[in-house]
């Protein structure tokens, strides 16, 4: 090898050719700090960028305050944003998931943090999905506090990305909501969901593309919706009509109906000795339920098991309050409805 060739050699590859395109980032976090910069609020001390998120809580009012976190990603819903193209709603999907996982203990959200990481980053794309963390943020009045984006060629397929959400919220140790104080004779008020939400959508892409032959934007039987449209309703925040409640009235116990459903979700705050008996079919089933047991012939315990089944959140309360509280929600515009009632029993959430 003679010495033009050995300098040659020298001069190697660079990071765009190893797959990275650092010009590309440089293009999405300019947009994500636009976007983010609009859920920002007094307590946020810092810019995106920084390599921390400075945030000064607000404790007024707060004895002993508590920090509740939580992660969570998407799931393979992903799947029906590559699949359609459209990104702009799974952010808001994970802010809200987030959200309604801590409101479980009576916490409020005050700050959220997004991971994104693809194969090949796309600006476009990236601002999409950002635009959904944004709006849901907004939504609850919460920071969008900061963030990672990950370009990482070969480890996802082209097109394709991951997301993960972080959430931080704050409740007086006094006020927070465990389940330990449910009791026998408490009733189970449940809110409805509009679909899926999270969970559930392994099953649900295999049933709908694969054995029913579907395409996204084929209609959904007895709906005015398309497949695509009904597989990514954005997944529901109960946070606006439960602080109010909880300010009001005695709540023992809440779950967030995710993936396990019912049973897998219910059981987690049920005390030993008791049971939650919940009645099927009482809260409104939204059809994409129908739709998925009919085609892939789904055993209806299956289907409890696997998805919400309509049912997206479940308060446990005092009997004597229930209705009050049910009332309060039909001043907010929203349902309640009595989907079941805690008696001395096993297991701890019976399907009935």
């Amino acid at each position: 090898m003679n010495k033009s060739e050995r300098n040659n050699r020298k001069k190697g590859i660079s990071y765009a050719d190893a797959g990275v395109d650092i010009a590309a980032g440089d293009d999405a976090v300019q947009r994500i700090k636009k976007l983010a910069r609009n859920t920002f609020n007094s307590q946020v001390l810092s810019e995106i960028g920084s390599f921390g998120g400075f945030f000064r809580p607000d404790l007024t009012g707060i004895a002993k305050p508590v920090l509740i976190s939580s992660a969570d990603g998407v799931g393979t819903k992903l799947k029906i944003a590559f699949m359609t193209d459209k990104h702009t709603t799974v952010g808001e999907d994970l802010v809200n998931h987030c959200v309604d996982d801590i409101l479980v203990h009576g916490a409020k959200p005050l700050f959220f943090l997004d991971y994104i990481a693809t194969g090949k980053l796309k600006p476009d794309v990236i601002a999409e999905i950002v635009e959904g963390f944004a709006r849901g943020c907004k939504n609850v009045g919460i920071a969008l506090l900061g963030g990672e984006t990950a370009e990482m060629p070969g480890l996802y397929s082209e097109g394709e990305y991951d997301l993960a959400g972080f959430i931080v919220g704050i409740v007086d140790e006094e006020k927070v909501i465990n389940g330990s104080t449910i009791k026998e004779g408490d009733v189970c008020i449940g809110l409805a969901s509009n679909g899926l939400h999270t969970n559930g959508y392994t099953l649900a892409r295999k049933v709908a593309f694969e054995i029913a032959g579907c395409k996204p934007g084929d209609p959904l039987p007895g709906t005015d919706m398309t497949v695509d449209q009904a597989l990514l309703r954005v997944h529901r925040c109960y946070a606006p009509l439960i602080h109010p409640l909880l300010e009001k009235y005695e709540i023992h116990g809440m779950a967030h109906i995710t993936g396990g459903g019912i049973p897998g979700n219910l059981s987690r705050i049920i005390p030993n000795g008791l049971s939650a008996r919940i009645h099927k079919n009482i809260t409104p089933i939204p059809p994409i339920f129908d739709f998925l047991q009919n085609e892939g012939g789904i055993d209806e315990a299956e289907m409890y098991h696997a998805f919400n089944m309509g049912v997206g959140f479940i308060m446990v309360a005092p009997t004597e309050i229930a209705d009050k509280i049910i009332g309060s929600l039909s001043k907010a515009g929203e349902a309640g409805y009595r989907v079941g009632d805690i008696v001395r029993d096993e297991p701890k959430v019976q399907l009935i």
